[in-house]
């Protein structure tokens, strides 16, 4: 055990308020990336940089490439199975588990079943939500369906993410 004195805790932030949103909120924003429907539930205003949470909807056969980045990222599935990618070894993971990815690890995730998943996201620092509105376009709800781009359009969605990614602390790796 530490002989040292811990520090104490600042005092209470007044100017910060209480978060409570329901995904289906009109106020929130939707947005479309990759196929999938993302909807921030908690940004980094909300929670001073320290996280961010987001509702994913995952198509069949949607979900990102691989990538990497500077900060954790942990996933709870709601609804169906996904199949995540963790430094080129494949798990399933299914509704009611966890996944947590460490900062820097390569990884993505894939909906190989037939029915839409759902899960939560939160990435620790906040900023992953910002990354995906700059890239992604907004849809106008929870449940929408996110555009499938193809030829010129998905050319230029991946122009985007290569020329944004590096601003927001993530590495867009060549496809597995």
């Amino acid at each position: 055990m530490s002989t040292d004195t811990p520090e104490p805790l600042p005092p209470d932030d007044p100017t910060r308020e209480l978060t409570v949103v329901s995904p289906d909120d009109p106020g929130l924003r939707h947005i479309g990336l990759v196929g999938d429907t993302y909807t921030v539930l908690v940004n980094g205003k909300n929670s001073a940089g320290r996280y961010c949470l987001i509702d994913m909807l995952i198509p069949p056969g949607g979900g990102p490439g691989p990538h990497r980045h500077d900060f954790e990222e942990m996933f709870s599935l709601l609804e169906g199975e996904v199949e995540f990618t963790f430094r080129g070894q494949r798990q399933t993971v299914r509704a009611g588990q966890t996944v947590n990815i460490p900062a820097n690890a390569p990884h993505f995730f894939r909906n190989a079943s037939g029915s839409t998943v759902r899960m939560l996201c939160m990435c620790t620092p906040a900023g992953q939500e910002e990354f995906f509105a700059t890239v992604g376009v907004s849809v106008p709800g929870r449940t929408s369906p996110a555009p499938v781009f193809e030829g010129a359009d998905l050319e230029k969605q991946l122009r985007n993410f290569a020329k944004y990614a590096p601003r927001y602390r993530t590495e867009i790796l060549p496809p597995a």
